[in-house]
């Protein structure tokens, strides 16, 4: 296969000529995005350039106007669960299931059994649904239009499973303190079984299509190098710091819910450049349809939320926790002093965590390779708004 012939002979930038030709040219600077598709709105990177060679990035994060962190202070514990929809959009079940989690864990609340199920299955449905409109993009940006239209088509199914259980596409609001808000109803189980067939199906399909182009090898192989010991001192995490080799997740490392009774892998690569962390990716929507089977398989009867005060008022005091998120490591921090409202709350969200590397990353590159780089990344800019 052309993947596995330049897994082995990679490609380096003057394949055709013994030597690179000398053309003396002037530095200038660029602005990249926010106008830029994929920029995502409110990212601006300051490029120099020399010729088409980035010699250095500077990230202009830019902001949406939520303040999310300091609007805790003004909603109840329940009533909050609907904003963190919008951090990563993309990711609303983990956004809820950190926040929750969060609450449960300063209260000792324990979770029903079927909730707990419940809450693993739609966290994975959500990476699955979050790691197809990555996958068609990242296509997109780098001129594969096809695979765009192929996965969106994917992802539609999974968001017809979520509208049938809780009524939205995009922003659930599903979890609950103590549990979830709504149960599977009639024929979701059976549903939910052959739209991960066909994902499975079509994964093949769309992996044999896109990860044996050549022109799709060309624009990733040894781009948006990412050593490892670098990744680290970046505080990167998720598909960005498995690309670069090291086999952390923290529903491995640190198991929340009832993720330590599920069989799973951790997909890595060596390779840590954009092809690295595509194939990371993709191997994880394989693991994420292999938990969402065991979880269909074992999941008991019983109550879907534990009672709680009708008034959430945690105990005075400070707690933090986190998850793996489909882009990484999210976390978050509360302070509790008694009320019905946090005292303080701040969110560790992987996608701002990660935009510091960018400039790393983009040093020596091509201009037209900054596209790939940043689709490599994976960010959502709802959770880098300060």
């Amino acid at each position: 296969m052309l993947l596995e012939r330049r897994l082995r002979d990679p490609i380096t930038p003057f394949d055709d000529e013994s030597e690179p030709r000398q053309i003396r040219t002037e530095e200038i600077v660029l602005n990249m995005g926010p106008q830029h598709p994929s920029t995502h709105g409110v990212l601006r990177l300051l490029l120099t350039l020399d010729g088409e060679v980035c010699t250095s990035a500077q990230p202009h994060l830019g902001y949406l106007h939520r303040a999310s962190e300091k609007l805790a202070e003004r909603h109840s514990y329940p009533q909050y669960i609907t904003q963190t929809d919008r951090w990563d959009y993309l990711n609303a079940m983990g956004n809820n299931q950190m926040w929750v989690q969060l609450v449960e864990k300063i209260m000792g609340i324990q979770v029903p059994e079927r909730a707990e199920y419940l809450r693993v299955l739609v966290l994975e449905l959500n990476r699955l649904a979050s790691h197809l409109l990555w996958w068609g993009a990242f296509g997109l940006d780098i001129g594969a239009m096809s695979l765009f239209l192929y996965c969106f088509r994917e992802r539609e199914k999974i968001l017809d499973l979520f509208e049938l259980l809780c009524g939205a596409r995009l922003t659930y609001s599903y979890m609950r303190i103590g549990g979830v808000g709504y149960d599977v109803p009639d024929g979701f189980v059976q549903r939910c079984i052959q739209v991960l067939d066909e994902l499975e199906r079509t994964t093949d399909e769309n992996e044999t299509l896109f990860s044996g182009n050549e022109i799709f090898l060309v624009r990733v192989a040894g781009v948006g190098h990412l050593p490892l010991d670098t990744a680290i001192e970046y505080g990167c995490t998720g598909p960005v710091l498995r690309g670069s080799g090291l086999a952390y997740d923290i529903r491995r490392a640190e198991p929340y819910s009832i993720y330590d009774r599920f069989e799973f892998d951790i997909p890595t690569s060596n390779l840590c450049d954009c092809l690295g962390r595509y194939l990371v990716r993709v191997q994880e929507i394989r693991q994420s349809i292999r938990i969402c089977r065991q979880v269909l398989k074992q999941i008991p009867d019983g109550e879907i939320v534990c009672k709680t005060p009708k008034t959430i008022r945690p105990p005075k005091g400070e707690v933090f926790t986190r998850i793996e998120g489909a882009r990484g490591a999210l976390g978050g921090y509360l302070v509790s002093d008694g009320t019905a409202n946090p005292y303080r709350f701040k969110v560790y969200p992987p996608s701002f965590v990660m935009l510091q590397v960018i400039p790393h990353m983009l040093k020596g590159e091509k201009i037209a390779d900054a596209v790939a780089i940043l689709g490599s990344i994976d960010i959502v800019l709802g959770e880098v708004d300060r």
